[in-house]
């Protein structure tokens, strides 16, 4: 079962939505995300970034061409200790580049969703 927040926040056009669920390994990874992307906002998104830390340890993260994106997710579940639930930050790109701020918009997701869940 996964729990998505839907759309956080916008900037420039671009839209920031964040989901996400338990998974205890890859496959349940791959099941959470192919689920998200049976709704069409999901799967038309430009990119499905998402992170999850295994409770033995191991790093897992996907950038979806959102390159560093993973990454950020994947640190903030180390910073909070949550493990074995992959969180996914979903931008629908708006046309104007963000830089450094789409960072800031990742960051706002998972904390969104970690207060949340």
């Amino acid at each position: 079962m996964h729990k998505k927040l839907g759309v956080i926040l916008s900037d420039r056009g671009s839209k920031y939505a964040v989901s996400g669920g338990p998974a205890k390994n890859r496959a349940e990874v791959d099941a959470l995300l192919k689920s998200l992307k049976r709704d069409k906002a999901y799967a038309k998104a430009t990119h499905n970034t998402w992170g999850v830390l295994f409770a033995d340890g191991t790093p897992l993260k996907g950038d979806d061409g959102e390159s560093g994106a993973g990454m950020v997710i994947l640190r903030m579940l180390e910073r909070e200790g949550l493990t074995d639930h992959v969180i996914v930050v979903t931008r629908s790109y708006g046309g104007k580049h963000l830089g450094g701020d789409r960072f800031r918009h990742v960051q706002t997701c998972v904390s969104a969703y970690i207060d949340g869940a």
